[in-house]
């Protein structure tokens, strides 16, 4: 979970593993898998870094690097 500002300052929690993409325009807008649609304060760069470390607090991200590892590089 991540916690992001809407427009109007007020925090909200979401699940970053429902994010589906972003847009960052005027104002950024994260689309959710669920189709809802966040207008918020932090930019994508924001939004990326938050959710890296997200995923690496649940061990995601770890878990990815140790199989690209064990599968060696690509051709």
């Amino acid at each position: 979970m991540i916690t992001v500002t809407r427009i109007n300052g007020t925090k909200i929690v979401i699940n970053a593993l429902l994010i589906e993409w972003i847009e960052e325009a005027a104002d950024t807008v994260i689309t959710l898998t669920t189709g809802n649609k966040l207008v918020v304060k932090e930019r994508a760069n924001e939004l990326i870094l938050l959710n890296q470390q997200y995923l690496q607090s649940i061990g995601l991200v770890a878990a990815a690097q140790k199989l690209d590892q064990m599968e060696g590089p690509s051709t």
